[in-house]
């Protein structure tokens, strides 16, 4: 009837805004890693442990919202989950309002009227400021953002195995894998704003509106640069919110369609998941919530989810799967700020608006083959494996697109420019500089007219200066002599020195490979999402759902950021420090070490789940001969439908095949 349809399309555009909303704060969060690590100053590791503290809020919930809340008022579960999340994300944004402004230690004058005199090489012992740092010590604001961070994780987890659930449920057969496909393809459009939100905050100050911007003498692109992350969580935050309202206003159920009314499972899904005698016909979509029998059945529904090897066998792979994803996904922008050279801002901009759009491209493609093709299981299940081994293939080119270490004095070439990474403390001073008073831990990097970056005008032995602001440059600067060449031009401006054209020539072909394997892989997405779902049986499709999205959450989405960033850190050549001491961020990584772990750790772990399916697919087969053997005997007209049902199984093999090698159906950058 219009009416069910008409509501049914009202679910989907409320749903639909819903997964936009979360995928949009979900991406603006991956956006501010470096800015939030900046303001901080803490290192990578930790950073993956606030990512991570969203999977902690999911851990908490997950399971009881997809059984329980399965048979509850599901819109209603989904609106409390929108409020929450919208909390969570303005307590993400509360530090900036309790944390002092930010400040930065330079050699700059910050205008012409001051009346000192910088002298960065001067004989006196360096000056070490401990300004606020009483007050910044007391208390860690970080833990706001890891406390917002798990609220967000909590108002998430019934979005999508509720949210999906409905739709499968009274959604006609025919329709639900074209309106699942929107839903994915919308949630992937989210982040192409989540990253442009980014892109545009990180290009405005942190304390915009407090400072007087003349004073601010760093740019975007130096490391040191804190941009607006603040903002986009409060603008991300009433997005979320306002996303919650529809639910409100929506039913807890709806009419049937009519292909549905006869059976309550489909030959494949009673095939894979199966009930025991007691639990068959238990429960029914339109009967009322009975919590106290459906607590005492959670525990006989859990046992017959798990015991069957199938499943396992899904969990295992898809962990292996998600933990390459997690972990690229959030480290994927800083690699393109730290190797390709370019600021926060430019990196979140190119992943926004050529990155992500290519992965929606490819969803939405996939789900309109699958209606318009009228894929079969298996059909869609060799697409899948297809899309996802040929982009695998093409993510093997990444290693060949480097750039070379920036040329930093004392860090990565020495002061004769001869190049070392046998970096230590010791190395930053040499002949040209030891006259210098000269702080090994700061980071003040300037420019010098040979080319390279010295961590700061003291340490690059420069006695005096001119102009002001960022019209500074330092002037008779020892270190920047170049030999055989006339002391001339020894001058240092500020900022470090931009990478060589080489690297500039690599980028663009580093973005089109990453456009290419994202939108290849993206293709399988949609029809693997719709090949799980029928696989199971409709009483326990929130469960299974529910199930997989903690186990891979728990064992990939928590330690994915930490052990990827605490390898990325691994690679730092010079770390910042804080006011009162204490190692903070980094500030410049040895590339080609970040090259290799980042990508290696990434493709490494896919190449491990290839293997997993292999035996996968053993188990699988397994499976099938044991239904063959145990209903071989039951006469003709069950052998005719054990055939139909063996096609069927045959297809889900296949399936689950295709779709555990390809857990980047959700979202591959």
């Amino acid at each position: 009837p219009e009416e069910c349809l008409g509501s049914c399309l009202m679910f989907l555009a409320a749903l639909s805004f819903a997964y936009f909303a979360k995928a949009l704060s979900g991406s603006y969060m991956k956006s501010t890693i470096t800015q939030l690590e900046r303001r901080f100053d803490i290192p990578s590791y930790l950073i993956g442990i606030i990512d991570g503290s969203f999977e902690i809020g999911n851990l908490l919930v997950i399971a009881f919202v997809s059984y329980f809340g399965a048979k509850m008022h599901r819109p209603k579960i989904i609106a409390l989950g929108c409020v929450l999340m919208s909390f969570g994300t303005f307590l993400i944004a509360m530090p900036h309002f309790l944390i002092g402004s930010y400040k930065i230690h330079t050699a700059v004058r910050p205008s012409l009227n001051s009346s000192s005199v910088l002298t960065p090489c001067s004989p006196g012992p360096p000056e070490s400021s401990m300004t606020g740092c009483e007050r910044e010590s007391s208390v860690s604001m970080w833990i706001y953002v890891f406390l917002g961070n798990v609220l967000r994780g909590i108002g998430e987890t019934p979005v999508q195995p509720l949210g999906i659930s409905y739709i499968d449920d009274y959604a006609r057969s025919e329709n639900a894998a074209f309106y699942i496909g929107c839903v994915q393809t919308i949630s992937v459009v989210g982040p192409v704003f989540g990253y442009l939100l980014g892109s545009l905050c990180a290009k405005i100050y942190v304390d915009v509106g407090n400072v007087d911007m003349e004073t601010v003498t760093i740019t975007p692109g130096d490391a040191r640069w804190v941009g607006a992350w603040w903002l986009g969580y409060i603008i991300t935050g009433v997005v979320t919110l306002m996303s919650a309202v529809p639910f409100w206003f929506l039913p807890k159920s709806l009419p049937v369609p009519l292909e549905k009314h006869d059976s309550s499972s489909s030959p494949e899904q009673a095939r894979f998941i199966k009930d025991s005698p007691r639990m068959q016909h238990k429960f029914r979509q339109e009967e009322p919530a009975d919590l106290h029998q459906m607590a005492k059945d959670f525990i006989p529904t859990f046992k017959s989810l798990l015991g069957n090897p199938v499943y396992i066998v899904y969990l295992c792979v898809t962990i292996i799967q998600f933990n390459s994803l997690i972990g690229m996904v959030t480290y994927k922008p800083k690699y393109i700020e730290q190797h390709y050279g370019l600021s926060a801002s430019k990196a979140n901009f190119l992943m926004g608006i050529i990155n992500i759009p290519a992965v929606a491209l490819g969803m939405f493609s996939g789900g309109l083959l699958m209606k318009n093709c009228k894929m079969g299981i298996m059909g869609a299940a060799k697409f899948a494996f297809g899309t996802s081994l040929l982009g695998y293939f093409l993510s093997l080119f990444f290693f060949a697109m480097g750039c070379e270490n920036a040329k930093v004095a004392g860090v990565t070439v020495s002061y004769t420019g001869v190049e070392s990474l046998s970096y230590q403390e010791r190395s930053l001073f040499s002949e040209c500089n030891l006259g210098c008073s000269c702080s090994r831990r700061e980071w003040d990097p300037v420019c010098g007219r040979n080319g390279i970056t010295y961590v700061s005008p003291c340490l690059a032995g420069c006695t005096t200066t001119s102009g002001s602001g960022k019209n500074t440059v330092f002037e008779n600067c020892r270190c920047v002599a170049v030999p055989d060449a006339l002391p001339v031009n020894l001058t240092a401006s500020l900022g470090q020195c931009p990478r060589g054209d080489s690297c500039e020539h690599v980028f663009p072909y580093f973005l089109a490979l990453s456009v290419l394997s994202s939108f290849i892989i993206s293709l399988g997405g949609t029809p693997g999402f719709m090949l799980l779902i029928r696989c199971i049986k409709p009483e326990l499709k929130s469960l299974a759902l529910g199930i997989h999205t903690l186990a891979t959450r728990t064992l990939a989405g928590i330690p994915a950021p930490i052990y990827f960033g605490a390898i990325i850190d691994s690679t730092c050549l010079k770390w910042g420090y804080k006011t009162c001491g204490g190692r903070g961020a980094c500030r410049i990584y040895n590339t080609s070490a970040y090259r290799i772990v980042y990508l290696g750790l990434t493709l490494g772990l896919r190449t491990a789940s290839f293997f997993l399916c292999i035996l996968g697919f053993a188990v699988l087969k397994k499976h099938i001969k044991m239904e063959e053997k145990s209903t071989l005997p039951k006469g003709n007209a069950e052998q005719e439908t054990l055939k139909k049902d063996e096609n069927n199984s045959r297809q889900c093999e296949q399936f689950i095949l295709a779709l555990n090698c390809n857990s980047d159906r959700e979202t591959r950058l």
